[in-house]
């Protein structure tokens, strides 16, 4: 087993945990119901598993460049590509749940020629600062799952409106129809009542 001190193995406890993390809120997802709250919760959890692979195909990218300095066995090799191997079926998996079919794809967001180390290299220049500047850009999902989930509450009223609307006119016709008609019947009792 390689130490604590190689950077890959550090990079790997840490997607192992944010695994864990995403699998405690995909367990967490039912206790939301439905509404704001939950699609807020479904965006952090996409964004979690976004990052996951990303950091998944890091590991995959030191893997392949591994420093002279710090020769591994084939068997070690062999080892962690199981790693990774299962830690990208398990994410798969994960993204499966959340029906992100688009997660396969990922590359397809990023552009046509962006790579794995282009998103690296564009964070390797950063402070912290500008890694969250970045962060942010995630937030755009988050917002437009909960803009989604407004516009389709807000067309569910609307065609709940129509109906009431609808059924309301004709109730209300018949109603000033049943009125009209009794005096009318008045109007016609007391003109021959008086004649």
């Amino acid at each position: 087993m390689a130490s604590s001190a190689d950077p890959w193995v550090r990079e790997y406890n840490e997607a192992s945990k944010l695994s864990d993390d995403i699998t405690n809120m995909i367990s967490a997802r039912s206790s939301y119901g439905s509404g704001p709250e939950a699609q807020r919760h479904s965006s952090a959890i996409r964004r979690k598993i976004t990052i996951l692979g990303t950091r998944l195909d890091s590991l995959q990218s030191l893997l392949t460049k591994l420093p002279a300095k710090q020769p591994l066995t084939e068997k070690e090799m062999n080892r962690r590509r199981d790693m990774l191997t299962n830690m990208r079926t398990k994410v798969t998996q994960m993204a499966s749940t959340l029906n992100m079919s688009n997660f396969a794809n990922r590359d397809s967001l990023l552009g046509p020629d962006t790579k794995p180390a282009d998103v690296i290299s564009r964070t390797a220049g950063l402070d912290n600062s500008g890694i969250v500047g970045l962060q942010r850009q995630d937030d755009l999902d988050e917002h437009v799952d909960v803009t989604n989930s407004r516009l389709k509450r807000v067309q569910k009223n609307l065609a709940i409106l129509n109906k009431r609307a609808k059924g309301g006119c004709s109730c209300l016709c018949m109603l000033l129809s049943v009125i009209g008609i009794v005096g009318l019947v008045l109007a016609i009792y007391m003109i021959l009542k008086y004649l």
